[in-house]
């Protein structure tokens, strides 16, 4: 079972400091701990300096109002806030414990909660029922001087605030003329009432109902404040009654609720929103039945547009705890309201394609707000929500630059981003020419885009017109052929003839005939691209997004390879939780000569140095400083003296095993006269099944990303990826296919 294996639950604790010897355990406590606590004593906004309050956030529950299962009490509803915990470390990386407390009654609840204030950085509300749960966050609100958010209300209302904006600029209808009519009185119903009245709905045009019917002036049964707000002056009764010309539907409440007849009867071009859970007040199915023109969104993943609170809870609290914000006000909910919109009616991101494969996430009445595993959530919202918390003086922490705080919250997504920032920054002072020759590919489309809006280059693509059209439009891609791309298309170009005959005059004394080079020029993409940097007409190629790495080799270096340039080898950097490691050579010599070994390691320290880093090159063997006499380590030791007869720029050191390139310690028991300091962060490996292996092993089994392969040797004029390779990591090829070579020797 999920929850129970392979250890109950689905939290842990880990520490962040080291705690390996006395010198760790004095520092961690008693004394070294001292330090902090008197720092704190003096200042209490030191504890987010030296403890994790100013990232811990606590989701408190007493199990009265969970999910759809109701009262179940504190202790059953463990598993819903551990998974609360997890969301809010999944997606914003928020640290967080779930805390049930068996306490029905609302003020002494609320007393608890404002106890805790010492230790969280801010609280998360949770599975609470009303009314009890407006008033214990009104207590906390007022006691408490950190945010205090009841999820079930404000995350829902934001969610729902997001897609009614969004549904109705579709709809072509504004807030202030719609009439709303909504069943279910709840928290999350009356928080969603409330936020529509914020974005401009008006009160009157308001029509609340709930299990005992519509809320009018003079109802007695069922009732209390929140619902009173909301009360009309009418002798109608039920919904059947109200629901005539109704231009948005919001339900929180129970399956079949709304049904076929009510929604013919609503206003043209409805808005559905039926959100109870697992079945919603209307399917859609029998709503769209009953109204084709009818926009629809629902709390269930197998429909469109689903209402999910992930949307908005990790990335409110992200934004809220970096300006140390004091609560959470009306600005920074509308704040995340309209970062959650903007977001839905931009192009869709490459990794929420991905994540949704087969989905239509083109903006419309079908994708009115992001998918939750959307990457760009936490920078656009939290950084709205941070701005919004500035503005209205809530901030105890401002950010003096919000620009490099949606970039760094961005870092923490694409783990390849700080990494690959100098390289970016140096593609950005050139203004190249990039050919990715199988340009009808998903991700390549995808790159494209992602290279127009994060560069400065210029993306050619090789691929049938119709095709790429088509897939753009598919995809919700706002590029299209011939206005924001140059294209090639190998089935009808006016430069074939100019083509072939360049490729002919290259190869005919390799065999190649006319016949064959007009054939290589309507079928091989990537001889079309090799042509294409040879003429001039592009400064590098990108290919390999299918088929093998060699086959791709061979047609650049058959063009290429004319101008004096051969390839050294191929890099990979892999980014790994303990920091970058760059492995070589995964697939150009199967197994290297001494003098190609030398060449990698050259090459290589050069491309580590485009990453703002020194580097430090291992070369590896299964023979240690001369401890084996066998092929790979004489060819190693071999290498190293090639090295070794010119002055080297950067530190090498070998032959040696790969535990000890990486564990300085171990290499200085070992060879204790070491000339490289620290472990090394470039690996050099004397057979291409040892470093193939080892990008393989570090990408699948040690959660490594992979920026590469980088082609060493061809003057960046051309890259060979591999099959795997996402959408993002073309994007970063092409940022490294993009610094002219002068500009890192």
């Amino acid at each position: 079972m999920y929850h129970e294996f392979p250890k109950p639950g689905k939290l842990e604790i880990r520490a962040t400091k080291p705690l390996a010897n006395g010198r760790d355990l004095s520092r961690a406590y008693s004394p070294g701990v001292a330090e902090a606590c008197l720092e704190i004593k003096a200042d209490p906004a030191n504890a987010a300096r030296f403890t994790t309050r100013g990232n811990l956030v606590a989701v408190i529950s007493n199990g009265t109002a969970v999910l759809g299962l109701g009262n179940i009490g504190a202790l059953a509803s463990k598993p819903v806030m551990e998974g609360k915990a997890v969301l809010f470390k999944k997606f914003a990386g928020i640290d967080c414990f779930d805390i049930e407390v068996n306490e029905p009654d609302p003020v002494k609840l609320a007393e608890i909660v404002c106890s805790l204030e010492p230790t969280f950085g801010a609280i998360n509300l949770e599975d609470i029922k009303a009314p009890d749960c407006f008033i214990v966050e009104k207590l906390c609100r007022e006691r408490m001087n950190i945010p205090v958010f009841h999820d079930d209300q404000h995350g829902t209302a934001i969610v729902v605030g997001a897609a009614a904006k969004n549904a109705l600029f579709v709809a072509e209808k504004a807030f202030e003329d719609v009439k709303v009519v909504s069943t279910g009185g709840g928290a999350a119903g009356i928080a969603c009432l409330n936020m529509l009245l914020k974005l401009g709905v008006r009160r009157e045009n308001v029509w609340l109902c709930d299990i005992h019917g519509l809320v009018y002036e003079g109802r007695e049964v069922d009732m209390n404040p929140q619902k009173s707000c909301f009360a009309q002056k009418t002798d109608k009764r039920t919904l059947d009654e109200v629901i005539e010309g109704a231009d948005l539907f919001l339900g929180l409440s129970g399956p079949g609720v709304l049904t076929q007849d009510m929604v013919r009867r609503m206003a043209r071009r409805p808005v559905i929103f039926a959100l109870a859970n697992p079945t919603p007040e209307i399917l859609p199915d029998l709503a769209r039945e009953a109204a084709p023109d009818a926009i629809i969104a629902t709390g269930r993943s197998d429909f469109p547009n689903q209402v999910n609170n992930v949307l908005c809870f990790p990335f409110i609290f992200r934004g809220a705890l970096d300006v140390g914000a004091t609560e959470i006000n009306d600005e920074m909910e509308l704040a995340c309201i309209d970062g959650i919109a903007q977001l839905a009616r931009a192009t869709t991101s490459a990794e929420a394609a991905a994540a949704y494969r087969g989905e239509q996430l083109t903006f419309g009445a079908d994708y009115l707000i992001p998918k939750p595993f959307d990457p760009r959530l936490m920078a656009v919202v939290s950084t709205s929500v941070a701005r919004a918390a500035m503005e209205t003086g809530v901030a105890t922490r401002p950010i003096e630059n919000l620009d490099a705080y949606a970039a760094k919250l961005k870092q923490t997504v694409f783990r390849s981003a700080l990494l690959m920032r100098p390289v970016f920054e140096a593609a950005r002072a050139a203004s190249r020419r990039i050919v990715l020759t199988e340009g009808e590919d998903e991700r390549v489309l995808r790159a494209a885009q992602a290279i127009l809006e994060e560069t400065t280059e210029t993306p050619i693509l090789v691929g049938r017109p119709e095709v790429i059209e088509q897939r753009c439009e598919r995809f919700g891609l706002d590029v299209r052929p011939g206005r924001d791309f140059e294209l090639v298309n190998p089935e009808n170009d006016p430069r074939y003839y100019d083509y072939w005959n360049s490729y002919h005059e290259l190869m005919q004394r390799n065999g190649v005939t006319p016949d064959l080079a007009k054939a290589i020029m309507r079928t091989n993409t990537t001889a079309i691209g090799a042509i294409m940097v040879h003429r001039g007409e592009a400064d590098s190629m990108i290919c390999g997004t299918f088929g093998e790495f060699r086959w791709h080799l061979n047609y650049v270096t058959q063009v290429l390879g004319k101008e004096g340039l051969h390839p050294q080898g191929a890099l990979s950097l892999m980014i790994l939780e303990d920091g970058p490691l760059f492995i070589a050579d995964t697939h150009v010599h199967h197994e290297p000569t001494p003098a190609q070994l030398a060449e990698i390691a050259i090459g290589a320290a050069r491309h580590v140095r485009r990453f703002g880093l020194e580097p430090k090159v291992a070369m590896c063997s299964q023979s240690q400083f001369g401890s084996q006499s066998e092929a790979s380590g004489q060819r190693v030791r071999d290498a190293i003296a090639v090295l070794d007869a010119t002055p080297r720029g950067f530190v090498y050191e070998g032959e040696m095993n790969v535990d000890s390139a990486l564990d300085p310690e171990l290499r200085a028991r070992i060879f204790p006269h070491s000339r490289m300091e620290g472990p090394a962060n470039v690996l050099v490996f004397a057979h291409a099944d040892a470093a193939s292996g080892v990008r393989n092993i570090l990408k699948m089994r040690a959660g490594g990303l992979e920026v590469g392969p980088i082609l060493m040797g061809m003057g960046n004029r051309a890259h060979i990826v591999s099959p795997s390779i996402t959408s993002r990591g073309i994007l970063n090829v092409a940022a490294i296919a993009g610094t002219p070579v002068a500009q890192y020797g």
